[in-house]
């Protein structure tokens, strides 16, 4: 489970995700990350994200969704879920964005602080990739100086510039703000809709737990009371179900469609898949393999 995602921002010292940031007493953290290759990953966000893309793209999915972030562009996303990003640097192999990692806690201060309210929304927050105007440019351009000499900055100061950076949005891009703001109030997510866009994901139920922002006895209790059964039970038929559908319906080979629908060994999944179904996987792939040859003869 470790190599197949991280958790962030506490991993974010981990090379090569990352190669300078500053982080205020685990209040908040502020990250630069440059890379000189395409690099592929999947990553939790254990807080919330504001994403300035510098140079390069990033491109992000999460369930059914996918957006693609480019420079001088930003993204706001909710913490307690689990994206799969592809970085790719520019014409010159430069990838460099900077990650605002957000707790809640911050957020309430800076209500306080500013005296702003939030706007009664009753729908859930949808992430947007934004064109960042002039003033916020010049806010993440004054940021980047600071990443080389991380030990000489105090705590203030890096809470002087965070607070400026939520300034500067509420002073050039107000939905963004009321966004930002709502955020402390989604932490408890839509179980359904974390269960279908993760289940073929290689996690365990204390992840599903995270991601759907429970304590792992609240989860498996509100997990019953939506779908009358456990959710080992309802995983492994999903994605015994799924793997079924590709082996059908695709040329993937049984090893491909075992790692893709979130089983980690062959062996086990051969073995579960003839339990449930009947036969075995490679049974269906030797059937769709002569089947197309007779059609071709």
């Amino acid at each position: 489970m470790a190599d197949r995602y991280v958790k962030l921002p506490s991993s974010l010292s981990v090379p090569p995700l990352v190669y300078a940031g500053m982080q205020l007493n685990g209040l908040s953290a502020i990250q630069s990350c440059i890379f000189t290759k395409e690099h592929k990953g999947s990553m939790f966000l254990e807080e919330h994200l504001l994403l300035f893309m510098k140079r390069g793209t990033y491109h992000i999915q999460h369930g059914k969704l996918n957006y693609t972030v480019r420079e001088n562009e930003m993204i706001l996303l909710n913490k307690s879920i689990l994206i799969d990003y592809h970085k790719k640097g520019n014409e010159d192999n430069i990838f460099e964005s900077l990650m605002f990692f957000l707790k809640d806690e911050f957020i309430v201060d800076f209500m306080k602080m500013s005296n702003t309210q939030v706007k009664r929304c009753n729908e859930k927050m949808i992430p947007v990739v934004k064109p960042v105007k002039e003033r916020l440019l010049r806010f993440f351009d004054s940021l980047f100086p600071y990443f080389t000499e991380t030990e000489k900055i105090d705590d203030e100061l890096i809470k002087l510039k965070m607070l400026q950076l939520l300034y500067d949005i509420s002073g050039t891009d107000k939905n963004l703000l009321q966004q930002i703001l709502q955020l402390k109030k989604q932490a408890y997510s839509d179980l359904a809709r974390v269960m279908e866009d993760n289940f073929m994901n290689p996690l365990v139920l204390a992840d599903f737990a995270y991601l759907s922002g429970r304590s792992l006895a609240s989860f498996k209790r509100d997990f019953f009371a939506i779908y009358n059964t456990s959710p080992a039970l309802w995983i492994k038929e999903k994605r015994l179900t799924k793997a079924k559908e590709l082996l059908l319906n695709t040329s993937m080979s049984v090893t491909d469609v075992c790692y893709s629908t979130g089983f980690e060994n062959t062996a086990h999944f051969a073995k579960i898949f003839k339990e449930f179904f009947g036969f075995s996987p490679s049974q269906i792939t030797k059937q769709t393999t002569d089947s197309a040859k007779a059609l071709s003869a």
